[in-house]
């Protein structure tokens, strides 16, 4: 089989949904699948809409036009803001989107009345993490607004934190976001249909809060493909952490130093990074780089260290034992490592169909591997 390639297990992706939705239903919350990391995969979201998420959401207008062409029929929501350079193409293939600025919502309700459809819109409120979103102060102006712009339907409000800054979701930001939803509804005799308290980093506060306020929406992608927390990257319980791995091919095995030579300036990517010296060392390449991957997003199995990369090749080391040239090594990703390679043309994306106890394909290696974050398989070296 041809590398680098993701191997994406949907059975196990359809059991991190199902896990997820049935904990959070449980408390009120419906859970919206995030496909932006997939590069709007529809063997991926019809994974999530098995497992139970009511509707799928994506960052670029591009993938929800994949999706559709690719006769996925579910709700959609466009969670950027729309470029205003795009707004034909949010109104005719999206149901809703998150919007954060007035001269955006003018210009959807020109095109949704243009078209004869009503657009669905959601406001974004900024709670701190600074990244996007309507200032709590400012909320009232823009929901009259909104209610005022023909064809426009004003869906709910919600917020985005830990992206940008690393703001934690917890008790005070949710009671905030609950309590702009129902001023919002007194004020304006509404009832907003969505009130959506942020990503796959507010399952902490989700799993073990007891109030949960007006939210009654997550968007997950994170969680449904990697089965981590992102606060923490580490294991959700019952989660699949192996649903997608990345494997790379040897092109070259050799006995070097483990020390460079010569004099030193940057690397094509600046300053490089302390070296110590480990005498020589059975220094193995991979076809795999940065246009590919993000290499510290890699998760090396035990044994295996990375070394550097450049922009076509992963350095690594596999003391004491050489990997044989041909031979293949595959990894887990986080979040960072899978969306550049998910996006990477030269990364073949392989899909594995069935149960979630369905192994992928051409895993080299048949040894336990705990399911956690960071542990993944490796084919056995040849000394």
């Amino acid at each position: 089989m041809s590398a680098p390639r993701l191997e994406i297990d949907l059975g196990k992706i359809e059991h991190n949904a199902r896990a997820l939705v049935g904990r959070l239903s449980a408390r009120g919350i419906a859970v919206t699948g995030v496909t932006k990391a997939t590069l709007g995969s529809p063997e991926i979201a019809q994974a999530m809409l098995r497992g139970g998420v009511v509707r799928l959401a994506d960052s670029r207008i591009e993938n929800i036009e994949a999706l559709r062409r690719a006769g996925v029929s579910a709700s959609m929501t466009l969670i950027r803001s729309p470029m205003l350079s795009q707004v034909d193409r949010v109104v005719a293939h999206a149901d809703v989107s998150f919007n954060t600025e007035l001269d955006v919502l003018g210009r959807l309700s020109s095109v949704a009345m243009q078209a004869g459809k009503s657009h669905g819109v959601v406001l974004m409120v900024e709670l701190g993490d600074l990244r996007e979103g309507i200032l709590p102060a400012d909320l009232e102006h823009f929901v009259s607004e909104a209610l005022c712009l023909p064809n426009i339907a004003l869906k709910g409000i919600g917020t985005n934190l830990a992206c940008r800054s690393g703001v934690v979701p917890g008790r005070e930001n949710m009671a905030e976001l609950s309590a702009l939803a129902d001023s919002i509804d007194a004020t304006y005799g509404l009832e907003l249909e969505i009130v959506s308290g942020g990503n796959s980093a507010n399952l902490g506060w989700g799993f073990g809060s007891t109030k949960m306020g007006r939210i009654n929406d997550l968007r997950l992608g994170e969680a449904l493909l990697l089965g981590c927390d992102p606060l923490t990257r580490q294991p959700i319980e019952g989660l699949d952490t192996d649903a997608i791995t990345l494997t790379a091919e040897v092109i070259e095995a050799k006995l070097k130093p483990s020390l460079p030579w010569g004099e030193i300036g940057q690397f094509a990517f600046g300053e490089p990074p302390p070296v110590a010296d480990r005498g020589p060392v059975w220094q193995t390449i991979l076809a795999l780089g940065r246009q590919d991957v993000d290499p510290e997003g890699l998760r090396p199995p035990t044994g295996l260290t990375v070394l550097g990369a450049s922009s076509d090749h992963l350095i690594v080391d596999h003391r004491p034992l050489r990997l044989p040239v041909g031979g293949e090594v595959s990894f887990q990703l986080n979040y960072s490592a899978l969306l550049r390679a998910m996006t990477s043309p030269f990364v073949i994306k392989v899909v594995v169909g069935g149960s979630r106890a369905a192994p992928i394909a051409a895993t080299l290696d048949d040894r336990s591997v705990p399911s956690n974050c960071p542990d993944p398989r490796v084919g056995p070296p040849a000394a």
